[in-house]
């Protein structure tokens, strides 16, 4: 097992860490920019060390800065987290060169995962269905018309090196094509350097549903179920829960399995997610596959009872999994709420500040992942999630009575939050029903802000 672990990341997901970390008996050392110096992750590490300046780029994401501290502090591996260099090929392959254990997959496997052209057709060798699209990459506008032509429109441009919903764009007509094909490849150049584009069916109004996997460096490889990922604003998730009230038993069994074949195929060790889309119809298929913990993943923990972030650690050490498939089981339902300091009636704009005052929720089936204390300054040079509000119950309808009252009890004065915005979507009876799609927020949206406005006029 690694002696001492640098935690390559800031937020809740440092903290997340570090407290894994500390049940295992494991050292850890934290870094920090100087817009962090007194955040969480910095405050309960025993080793904190400031790697540079606000901007990411000159901090989180300078590889040279994370490797030369962890070199100097006596690390033996380093957890990436998730985003900044969670997904990066090349701060593995640096990692592995440097001796010290990438908590992750290999470089290699970043690779051939990241690039969602390459994905689709390793998917498509082994039998997982994926979405009508391109045979491989398309290189220019010309080819794109011709490819559009040929699926039938809507379809969907891709970075093939993309996420997040960067690089991407809907295309409803053939006239739109040449517009948005050179708006999507100059975003993906901006974003991620790569002009590689491709192009595939839109599913309309699909389910999000993405399945959690861990694989060990001995072949074994299990499938933990699925979470429902379908709220969401800009292809970015708001609220996530699981089980979803979408699948069937018989069809749970076939995504998952379909899921443990894609990661098998990959040759993919750690923690890892297969996501698809689900159409109207019932049929699914695979859209990508993330390389790394997910923000989401302690829905998984709260129905699962397994710490993903420890095993992650003991799959890099060498380890084997912790349990079989036939070992998992799946209990309750949780439900996930990203609080995020953001205005959602200006178009979610971002809400940097100071908590003057912070309340979080507590009782049965609560859990907060979050980097807030009374007093902290918001830092406005990063993402705006400052905390996550985790619920279990043993049904979905006390899972959501249980969520709708934390949210009720959540406090947080001097900054402006999406917390509302999830009360009101707790209460909206396409949700309650359980019979939304990735369509659901576009489409009442207007709705509920309406209904959080006359609400502010009454208590004012």
């Amino acid at each position: 097992m690694f002696k001492k672990i640098l935690i390559a990341n800031r937020g809740e997901i440092a903290a997340r860490i570090l407290r894994a970390c500390r049940e295992m008996g494991i050292e850890a050392v934290t870094v920090y920019s100087t817009a962090d110096a007194d955040s969480l992750h910095v405050l309960f590490a025993e080793q904190s060390v400031c790697i540079g300046p606000p901007r990411a780029g000159d901090s989180y994401l300078n590889m040279d800065a994370i490797l030369t501290v962890a070199k100097a502090t006596g690390c033996d591996a380093i957890h990436p987290g998730y985003g900044f260099l969670s997904e990066n090929d090349a701060f593995a392959d640096a990692c592995r060169d440097a001796g010290i254990a990438f908590i992750g997959p290999s470089g290699d496997v970043i690779r051939k995962m990241g690039n969602k052209s390459a994905a689709r057709a390793l998917m498509q060798s082994v039998g997982v269905p994926v979405v009508p699209g391109s045979d491989g990459l398309v290189r220019d506008e010309d080819e794109a018309v011709k490819v559009g032509e040929r699926i039938g429109y809507p379809v969907l441009i891709k970075a093939a090196a993309g996420g997040g919903g960067r690089g991407m764009r809907r295309v409803y007509e053939p006239s739109e094509m040449r517009d948005l094909f050179r708006e999507a490849m100059a975003e993906s150049v901006a974003c991620f350097g790569s002009d590689e584009m491709y192009i595939e069916k839109l599913i309309l109004n699909p389910r999000h549903i993405e399945f959690q996997i861990l694989a060990d460096k001995y072949g074994n490889v299990i499938q933990l179920g699925e979470r429902d990922c379908s709220v969401q604003r800009k292809n970015q998730k708001l609220l996530e829960e699981t089980p979803s009230h979408a699948l069937t038993p018989d069809l749970r069994k076939r995504m998952g399995d379909a899921a443990v074949r894609a990661a098998k195929a990959a040759g993919y060790e750690n923690a890892g997610t297969i996501e698809f889309v689900l159409a109207p119809n019932k049929e699914f298929y695979f859209i990508e596959m993330n390389t790394r913990i997910q923000v989401e993943h302690p829905v998984t923990e709260m129905v699962t009872s397994m710490d993903l972030v420890r095993e992650q650690i003991r799959i890099a050490a060498g380890l084997k999994l912790s349990r079989t498939q036939e070992e998992v089981e799946l209990r309750g339902h949780a439900i996930e709420c990203r609080i995020n300091a953001e205005n959602p009636a200006k178009e979610f704009a971002p809400c940097p500040g100071k908590a003057d005052f912070l309340y979080f929720p507590g009782g049965p089936g609560v859990r907060i992942d979050t980097c807030m204390y009374n007093g902290y300054e918001i830092p406005p040079f990063y993402d705006s999630m400052v905390g996550k509000i985790i619920v279990w119950a043993p049904t979905r309808l006390e899972a959501i009575r249980r969520m709708r009252r934390c949210l009720e009890e959540l406090t947080i004065d001097g900054v402006q939050t999406n917390a509302e915005l999830m009360h009101q979507i707790l209460y909206h009876p396409v949700f309650v029903r359980g019979n939304y799609t990735t369509a659901f927020l576009e489409e009442h949206l207007p709705t509920m802000l309406e209904w959080m406005a006359r609400i502010e006029e009454s208590e004012a």
